[in-house]
């Protein structure tokens, strides 16, 4: 076998790994706001609001329109396809919005799940076909990272090895294709908590999944400082009988990461799994400070744990703008502080902050 290869030219090294580290950089995350048209569409739902472009774009502009100080807790937003090409009231195009801020636009590439044949019900990330057509552009468009989400179960005979081996792979193309375009790819391996299986079961999980992704990912000679991985904290799953605390999610993610993320990646950003906002915030706060060697920057990526209150106190009414940005400025300091493992549970109250955000085989 030869061992021949080529990472990226010096140049693109350097700004791959400059945009890594400012997405990682102390006390700051990101905001998944990449909901789908369907996704968002139950988003709005909920509120009694019609999904249509104009509702999805007032929500968007909310949220993009919040004040400046915003930028000293997020680093970076996600976006979906139509958000990118939105602009606000007055005519200011969204990624301006949030380089205004100090925030890096960011892109959702994978185009969504589908079945993967001859197994139990586990499934495969499409959309690489014309990936590196759309990173291009997506780059001259002012977007430096992306994201792109496998999925796996923890069933009884799940997740298998042909699941396990077929999405390490997608991650591991996907994040070559990224890299060769200047973008910094966000690898999101995420292991759905649905299911009754306990801590340890989802630690071992977690820690197999995460060897087959950075296998892959030396395979294809994909530049590790140029990464980020998004993975789900090791937790129970959601039927099971017990609740774990923190130091337990603590111990086990850390353990996890330990056995498997290599030093050379700059920082793991949290998914929050259907985590209410104040479990997210509090079991990152708990990771954080977990003893061991964490060599990586251990940060947020939060979608549901960010915006549920923020929803519900806008209702879809212009009136309460400013009420839900402030539920979005108060969650965002709590991660920034839990990044930083400076959190104190129950200091941050929001409209939703105690309510569960799981959706069962959710998607985006």
């Amino acid at each position: 076998m030869s061992s021949y290869f080529n990472y990226p030219d010096e140049a693109m090294q350097d700004e791959l790994r400059r945009i890594a580290n400012a997405i990682v950089c102390p006390g700051k995350g990101i905001l998944a706001a990449d909901e789908s048209v369907g996704t968002m569409g139950k988003r709005l739902q909920d509120i009694g609001q019609e999904n249509t472009e104009e509702n999805r774009r007032k929500y968007r502009q909310l949220l993009f329109t919040t004040d400046k100080s915003i930028g000293d807790y997020i680093s970076g937003v996600i976006l979906f396809h139509e958000t990118l090409y939105q602009k606000s009231d007055d005519g200011t195009p969204f990624p301006e919005l949030l380089k205004q801020r100090g925030i890096i636009p960011g892109i959702k590439v994978d185009t969504g799940v589908v079945p993967l044949m001859g197994t139990d019900g586990e499934g495969t990330t499409q959309g690489l076909d014309d990936l590196g057509k759309r990173c291009a552009q997506y780059k001259k468009d002012g977007c430096h990272f992306a994201k792109w989400r496998c999925v796996l179960k923890i069933q009884k005979h799940t997740p298998t090895y042909q699941a396990i081996m077929e999405n390490a792979n997608v991650l591991a193309r996907y994040a070559s294709i990224c890299q060769m375009n200047g973008i910094v790819p966000i690898v999101e391996p995420e292991i759905l908590p649905d299911g009754d299986h306990d801590i340890v079961r989802c630690q071992k999980v977690t820690e197999t999944v995460l060897s087959f992704v950075y296998k892959a990912l030396a395979d294809h000679h994909v530049f590790l400082e140029g990464t980020l991985l998004k993975p789900n904290m090791v937790t129970g799953g959601m039927s099971h009988a017990c609740k774990f605390g923190p130091e337990d999610v603590a111990r086990a993610t850390v353990t996890a990461l330990q056995r498997t993320v290599p030093p050379a990646v700059p920082g793991v950003t949290f998914l929050s799994g259907g985590q209410s906002e104040e479990e997210a915030s509090v079991n990152l706060n708990a990771i954080n400070q977990c003893e061991g060697k964490k060599p990586w920057a251990l940060s947020f990526s939060f979608g549901r744990a960010l915006q549920a209150s923020v929803l519900k106190a806008w209702g879809g009414k212009d009136d309460n703008v400013c009420a839900a940005q402030e539920e979005l400025l108060k969650r965002a300091k709590a991660n920034s502080q839990a990044s930083l493992g400076k959190y104190q549970a129950g200091t941050v109250s929001g409209t939703a902050g105690d309510s569960g955000n799981f959706v069962k085989n959710h998607t985006y």
